[in-house]
């Protein structure tokens, strides 16, 4: 039976009056690909936000692993497992690619080198350096930016910047990924080399995926189970072959 790496149980906040999620119960299995979907405004980069510790739920409780982590801060979250992009791109501009991925290695452990070996510029400081550089171009690979290791992220196309927003995500070590739009702007070459992308961090790294996506071919091709929300609450949740055919679900979508 795979154990459980996210939970959430009856999650919400409200903003003044205005409750934006609530009562939200998600169960997110070790190696799947779980979608959250909806129509604009259906509180879903909300739930990432809390989760990644951007908000403080005002009601209920999440789990990652069987911790709580309910109201912690994001770089507590972010050390315990959980790692995110975002719906805006949110790059070092000046940085070369391989620099911002380097950022996000920072926080692991195997990688610390103490102040002193950095001032001074001790041998440790240049084997660390080695060890990040050698470990971002493995992440790099992974996501299809390798040759491009030495170029500022700003020169990048579109399509390849949200590559290296996941790159540098995948270098905090994460047990749950989380993608916030990720095929968003993409034409749909670049959107079919992004889902194998997903697949590949999935399967061969084992790393648990949460997205939010509009485009219901993504979704439909990629996961293995979704929940559908709108105005906060859980409308469906189950595979997208069925959620996606549920009349509520249409209704949402459409409009009644």
């Amino acid at each position: 039976m795979s154990k459980i790496v996210l939970k959430t149980e009856n999650l919400g906040i409200s903003f003044g009056g205005l409750k934006a999620v609530q009562n939200l119960n998600v169960e997110i299995k070790e190696g799947q690909l779980y979608g959250l979907v909806g129509p604009n405004g259906a509180g879903k980069t909300t739930v990432f936000n809390m989760i990644t510790g951007v908000y403080k739920p005002t009601t209920g409780k999440f789990w990652l692993d069987g911790e709580d982590l309910t109201g912690k801060g994001q770089e507590t979250i972010n050390h315990k497992g959980i790692a995110r992009t975002f719906q805006n791109i949110r790059l070092f501009n000046n940085m070369t690619v391989i620099r911002n991925v380097m950022v996000g290695l920072h926080n692991q452990p195997e990688f610390s080198c103490g102040v002193i070996a950095s001032v001074l510029r001790l041998p440790k400081h240049f084997k660390t350096e080695r060890a990040m550089r050698d470990r971002a171009k493995e992440i790099l690979d992974i996501v299809g930016l390798l040759d491009e290791r030495n170029n500022l992220s700003c020169n990048l196309p579109y399509g390849k910047q949200r590559k290296l927003e996941i790159a540098r995500a995948l270098a905090t070590n994460p047990k749950l990924l989380c993608l916030d739009e990720p095929a968003a702007g993409m034409n749909p070459h670049e959107t079919e080399d992004l889902m194998k992308i997903v697949r590949r961090i999935r399967d061969e790294y084992n790393i648990t995926i949460l997205l939010i996506e509009h485009d219901m071919k993504f979704v439909s091709g990629l996961c293995d189970e979704i929940t559908v929300l709108n105005f906060g609450t859980s409308l469906v949740q189950g595979p997208p072959e069925v959620a996606l055919n549920d009349p509520e679900v249409i209704k949402a979508y459409i409009g009644g």
